[in-house]
């Protein structure tokens, strides 16, 4: 028999995405497990409150476990090659923490965002060598990504698609295999709740998935803000509900129900106003000496809640919720009373009652 005898193929692009990979799990050895804080609220008698701290990520925040599975996930698709132009959809926390590994492994990077997006995330893009292209809708930057992936030849990392599959939520060290560990040699190890806003809703659907197949009994509430589609799909089972308002808490709620938020996996939604979200940011602020954005004033706040009603109830236990990122990114919008007034954004009612809850107790200053 005759066999052709063909050239075997060439191996540089396995040898590249063989050293890529090297280096992306380097990059999760170095930063895997972020810090657990335990911040003590005096009337809070019964209810433990645990913090996990992504802002101490390389990037600053939740998203740079994000970024690495979507990365790893375009090299093993075989969608990412050596010098491929990584494009994302993103408001900022994600395509900071893209343009990282972009930099890390030498590809360019375009991040397609809406201009309102704060001045220091479009900075720390920069810095690391990524470039912004600006749309003037939320709503724009789906199709935007997508012609910009395909006039340069590059791979839509697609976040709002991909952050449910990109992750293994069995385990392997993702956000909830850490939180579960971390809360081992806890009074009260496994938690009566997790608490987590959606943005993608990649991270909820992580958590529910990972409670599931460990069989625990914890419960997921998801917090989502006032001009978000995610809290009406929950509720309405429609997933073609839609928001024409943007969001004004950066990296969470969404003009659309995206691929990835898994409402099937979720126990309890609860919407925050956005006031309540930047005051309860400020108080938290205060309360752990460092700074928090947005996103996790939106978690607090509806932590908290969850707090009042066990304890209406008359059941302790803990409650996890995340730090999603620092508030150094938000100096000139959240920390900003002007930026908030101009925006008809009124924190004042907030901060006293829930400073007066986590005092005292008294929910119904907050929840009458």
């Amino acid at each position: 028999m005759n066999l052709e005898k063909l050239p075997l193929p060439d191996c540089a692009e396995r040898d590249w995405a063989r050293r890529a990979i090297t280096i992306l799990e380097g990059d999760g050895r170095r930063s895997a497990d972020t810090h657990l804080l335990a911040p003590v609220f005096e009337g809070l008698e019964g209810i433990s409150i645990y913090l996990k701290d992504e802002s101490t990520h390389p990037t600053g925040s939740l998203k740079h476990r994000l970024a690495r599975s979507l990365v790893l996930y375009g090299i093993c698709n075989g969608h990412i090659r050596q010098g491929t132009t990584l494009v994302e959809a993103s408001s900022g926390s994600t395509a900071v923490s893209e343009a990282y590994f972009a930099r890390l492994l030498r590809l360019p990077f375009i991040a397609v965002m809406p201009r309102s997006t704060s001045r220091q995330k479009i900075g720390e893009i920069e810095r690391f060598g990524g470039r912004c292209h600006f749309v003037d809708s939320p709503g724009e930057v789906y199709a935007a990504a997508e012609r910009v992936a395909t006039e340069t030849g590059g791979h839509y990392l697609d976040q709002f698609t991909f952050a449910e599959r990109a992750t293994d939520w069995r385990g392997n060290n993702n956000i909830a295999e850490s939180i579960f560990e971390q809360m081992q040699a806890e009074e009260n190890p496994v938690p009566e709740w997790v608490v987590m806003s959606a943005g993608t809703g990649g991270t909820s659907a992580t958590l529910g998935r990972y409670i599931r197949y460990r069989n625990l009994p914890t419960q997921l509430c998801v917090a989502d803000v006032e001009c978000s589609a995610f809290y009406d799909c929950y509720r309405t089972g429609d997933r073609d509900t839609t928001c024409a308002e943007p969001s004004r808490i950066e990296g969470i709620g969404r003009p659309r129900v995206e691929p990835s938020f898994v409402p099937s996996v979720i126990d309890h939604m609860i919407r925050v106003p956005d006031a309540a979200s930047i005051a309860a940011m400020r108080v938290l602020s205060d309360r752990i000496f460092r700074r928090v954005g947005g996103s996790t004033g939106t978690n607090f706040f509806a932590t908290l809640s969850i707090a009042a009603r066990m304890m209406a109830a008359g059941q302790e236990g803990s409650i996890v919720t995340l730090v999603c990122d620092s508030g150094a990114r938000y100096t000139d919008t959240y920390y900003d009373d002007g930026w908030l007034n101009a925006r008809g954004l009124d924190i004042a009612p907030w901060i006293e009652p829930i400073e007066t809850f986590l005092a005292r107790g008294d929910a119904s200053v907050l929840w009458p």
